[in-house]
């Protein structure tokens, strides 16, 4: 009777991926997946709603911090961090990752020892830092609110 269930069980198990990452708030996913954020990262949330965006502010257990900016729509269009190390970027960013390595991945040699970077019409990423404090923004123009300013992001 149990080799029956072996199929199955493998049918599961490749599955189980997909399930644990589908409930994220990566930058252009649903605001649902915020508290799932923070309980992976195990971090202290205060979410402070303004009249056109709601910010999710996060606080690391190292000090560090994430905010995730989420539009009226439930989207997260903006997430930046801060602190003494590197958050997780391929699930904050999500898809635009791949763009991320990508459009770096292209630079020469000598223009890689830069911060990584994006500027695209759909997409920008600044990252910055050095030992001991790292920090980013990442934010998608079009989903942002029509008032958006990058200093709202700060």
């Amino acid at each position: 009777m149990a080799y029956l269930l072996r199929p199955f069980t493998r049918i599961g198990l490749a599955l189980l991926p997909l399930l644990a990452t589908s409930a994220r708030a990566e930058l252009g996913g649903a605001m649902a997946g915020v508290q799932t954020d923070r309980a992976q990262l195990k971090a202290q949330i205060v979410s402070v709603p303004k009249s056109t965006h709601t910010i999710h502010e996060m606080t690391l257990p190292n000090g560090g911090g994430v905010k995730e900016f989420t539009n009226t729509k439930g989207q997260v269009y903006a997430v930046t961090w801060s602190g003494p190390g590197k958050p997780d970027l391929r699930s904050l960013l999500g898809g635009y990752f791949t763009t991320f390595q990508a459009d770096n991945a292209k630079l020469n040699p000598r223009a890689r020892r830069r911060p990584a970077s994006v500027h695209r019409s759909d997409l920008v990423i600044q990252t910055g830092g050095h030992m001991g404090y790292f920090w980013g923004v990442a934010y998608i123009p079009p989903l942002a609110p029509a008032v958006f300013s990058v200093a709202d992001l700060q």
